[in-house]
Protein backbone atom coordinates (compact mmCIF):
# COMPACT_ATOMS: atom_id res chain seq x y z
CA UNK A 1 0.00 0.00 0.00
CA UNK A 2 2.18 3.37 -0.06
CA UNK A 3 2.06 6.04 -2.22
CA UNK A 4 1.06 9.46 -1.79
CA UNK A 5 -1.87 10.92 0.17
CA UNK A 6 -1.77 13.84 -2.56
CA UNK A 7 -2.68 12.68 -5.83
CA UNK A 8 -3.17 13.93 -9.44
CA UNK A 9 -6.62 14.86 -10.13
CA UNK A 10 -6.71 12.36 -13.10
CA UNK A 11 -5.64 9.74 -10.15
CA UNK A 12 -9.23 10.13 -8.21
CA UNK A 13 -7.09 11.19 -5.26
CA UNK A 14 -7.72 14.79 -3.19
CA UNK A 15 -5.93 17.38 -4.59
CA UNK A 16 -4.18 19.99 -2.81
CA UNK A 17 -7.05 22.24 -2.59
CA UNK A 18 -9.27 19.52 -0.58
CA UNK A 19 -6.38 18.94 1.79
CA UNK A 20 -5.76 22.52 2.56
CA UNK A 21 -9.61 22.85 2.97
CA UNK A 22 -9.87 20.08 5.37
CA UNK A 23 -6.85 21.12 7.20
CA UNK A 24 -8.91 24.42 8.07
CA UNK A 25 -11.83 22.77 8.77
CA UNK A 26 -10.30 20.55 11.23
CA UNK A 27 -8.22 23.46 13.34
CA UNK A 28 -11.58 25.57 13.12
CA UNK A 29 -13.61 22.76 14.54
CA UNK A 30 -10.96 21.61 16.91
CA UNK A 31 -10.51 25.73 18.15
CA UNK A 32 -14.41 25.64 18.71
CA UNK A 33 -14.62 22.18 20.66
CA UNK A 34 -12.03 23.54 23.04
CA UNK A 35 -11.35 20.13 24.22
CA UNK A 36 -7.68 19.08 25.03
CA UNK A 37 -6.11 21.71 26.38
CA UNK A 38 -4.33 19.63 29.16
CA UNK A 39 -3.04 16.93 26.54
CA UNK A 40 0.57 16.49 26.16
CA UNK A 41 2.30 18.23 22.79
CA UNK A 42 1.93 16.40 19.48
CA UNK A 43 5.20 15.33 18.79
CA UNK A 44 7.56 12.13 17.68
CA UNK A 45 8.42 11.68 21.20
CA UNK A 46 4.89 11.65 22.44
CA UNK A 47 3.80 9.33 19.14
CA UNK A 48 6.42 7.16 20.21
CA UNK A 49 5.62 7.09 24.08
CA UNK A 50 1.77 6.55 22.85
CA UNK A 51 2.36 3.42 20.42
CA UNK A 52 4.61 2.10 23.48
CA UNK A 53 2.09 2.37 26.27
CA UNK A 54 -0.56 0.49 23.38
CA UNK A 55 1.73 -2.35 23.43
CA UNK A 56 2.26 -2.38 26.95
CA UNK A 57 -1.47 -2.59 27.28
CA UNK A 58 -1.84 -5.13 24.31
CA UNK A 59 1.16 -7.55 26.88
CA UNK A 60 -0.96 -7.25 29.78
CA UNK A 61 1.59 -4.82 31.31
CA UNK A 62 -0.37 -1.95 31.24
CA UNK A 63 -3.84 -1.57 32.26
CA UNK A 64 -6.66 -0.25 29.69
CA UNK A 65 -7.24 3.39 30.04
CA UNK A 66 -10.76 1.88 29.14
CA UNK A 67 -11.72 -0.02 31.80
CA UNK A 68 -8.33 -1.08 34.13
CA UNK A 69 -8.21 -4.22 32.82
CA UNK A 70 -5.28 -5.99 31.96
CA UNK A 71 -5.84 -8.58 28.97
CA UNK A 72 -2.77 -9.82 26.65
CA UNK A 73 -3.41 -9.60 23.28
CA UNK A 74 -0.14 -10.88 21.39
CA UNK A 75 -1.00 -10.33 18.22
CA UNK A 76 -2.10 -6.83 19.08
CA UNK A 77 0.94 -6.15 20.79
CA UNK A 78 2.86 -7.65 17.80
CA UNK A 79 1.35 -5.20 15.30
CA UNK A 80 2.16 -2.44 17.33
CA UNK A 81 5.82 -2.98 17.89
CA UNK A 82 5.78 -3.76 13.92
CA UNK A 83 4.20 -0.17 13.69
CA UNK A 84 7.10 1.59 15.91
CA UNK A 85 10.03 -0.63 13.62
CA UNK A 86 8.08 0.64 9.82
CA UNK A 87 8.27 4.24 12.27
CA UNK A 88 12.17 3.69 12.62
CA UNK A 89 12.62 2.37 8.99
CA UNK A 90 10.82 5.12 7.60
CA UNK A 91 12.52 7.97 9.88
CA UNK A 92 16.02 6.71 9.74
CA UNK A 93 18.48 9.18 9.15
CA UNK A 94 15.81 12.27 9.97
CA UNK A 95 15.79 12.09 13.53
CA UNK A 96 17.29 14.38 16.48
CA UNK A 97 19.62 12.18 18.70
CA UNK A 98 17.15 11.60 21.82
CA UNK A 99 14.30 10.92 19.29
CA UNK A 100 16.31 8.41 18.14
CA UNK A 101 17.25 7.36 21.63
CA UNK A 102 13.79 6.78 22.50
CA UNK A 103 12.61 4.86 19.62
CA UNK A 104 15.12 2.71 20.03
CA UNK A 105 14.83 2.45 24.05
CA UNK A 106 11.40 1.67 23.14
CA UNK A 107 11.67 -1.63 20.65
CA UNK A 108 14.47 -2.72 22.54
CA UNK A 109 12.02 -2.70 25.98
CA UNK A 110 9.21 -3.66 23.91
CA UNK A 111 10.56 -6.83 22.22
CA UNK A 112 12.21 -7.94 25.59
CA UNK A 113 9.09 -8.27 26.51
CA UNK A 114 6.97 -9.63 23.76
CA UNK A 115 9.64 -12.89 23.88
CA UNK A 116 9.32 -12.98 27.66
CA UNK A 117 5.57 -13.29 27.53
CA UNK A 118 5.62 -15.45 24.17
CA UNK A 119 7.76 -17.73 26.16
CA UNK A 120 5.29 -18.24 28.75
CA UNK A 121 2.50 -19.15 26.31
Amino acid sequence: MGGRLVKDEHEGGVDAAQLEASEAAFQNARQRAGAGEDLPQVDFVTLVLSLSHSALVHLGEAPSPSDGAREMSLPMARQTIDLLMLLQEKTKNNLSGEEERILEQALYDLRMRYVEIAKRK
